[in-house]
């Protein structure tokens, strides 16, 4: 009976090490890709070996506010999108988008953006569209963003709410100093300003000074 319980015991001994090394065996090999012809979710998080964040696609419901090297402050977000992060899980831009009616009727949060921020600081580049209640226009924005001070929008290319395609020029400190204006009846307009705003030159020159 004793040489049995022996027999019994090496037969596990032998069964637990098969499926050890079965396992490390699988461990070891080298992760393949799954394929999916459909996914519902309500977020991807896609993460570094080590864990970090590096881009976050999600509904609105579950879309994170604002993380800076892995910490999270509460940031309201009305939109949907994309959020992207760099290597040390701090966010630097993103694609949003959105739209909706209120009880009103009226339009709120329609629209999109694209943006890429600077380290350790706001978004330098942005192409937006917006129409609702608030806002309508679409453009590409360039923008001085220091890491420490007040951010100042430098070139603004794009279309207003009244039609007008215009490209804005401004200095450091956020002053328009050139615009060039279509309307849209195809009337064109350049015009320089001072540092104070005013304007100094005109192309074509308004008709009470035209000679």
């Amino acid at each position: 009976m004793w040489q049995a319980g022996q027999k019994a015991l090496l037969a596990y001994s032998v069964l637990v090490s098969t499926v050890m090394a079965v396992m490390l065996l699988m461990g070891a090999r080298p992760s393949k890709p799954t394929s999916f012809d459909e996914i519902n979710v309500e977020r991807i998080n896609i993460l570094e070996p080590d864990g970090t964040l590096r881009m976050v696609l999600s509904n609105h419901a579950r879309l994170p506010g604002i993380i800076v090297r892995g910490k999270e402050q509460t940031f309201p977000r009305p939109q949907a999108g994309m959020l992207f992060y760099n290597d040390e899980g701090s966010e630097n831009g993103g694609l949003i988008f959105g739209g909706h009616k209120n009880a009103k009727g009226e339009v709120e949060d329609s629209g999109g953006s694209l943006s890429f921020d600077k380290y350790e600081a706001n978004q330098v580049v942005q192409l937006a569209g917006v129409d609702d209640k608030d806002d309508k226009f679409a453009g590409l924005i360039v923008t001085d963003s220091p890491r420490a001070g007040d951010s100042h929008r430098r070139v603004w290319v794009g279309r207003t709410e009244d039609g007008t395609a215009a490209v804005s020029i401004m200095d450091a400190t956020g002053r328009k100093r050139v615009s060039v204006q279509v309307a849209a009846d195809g009337a064109a307009h350049l015009s320089f300003f001072d540092a104070n705003g005013k304007v100094i030159t005109e192309i074509p020159a308004p008709a009470n000074v035209r000679e």
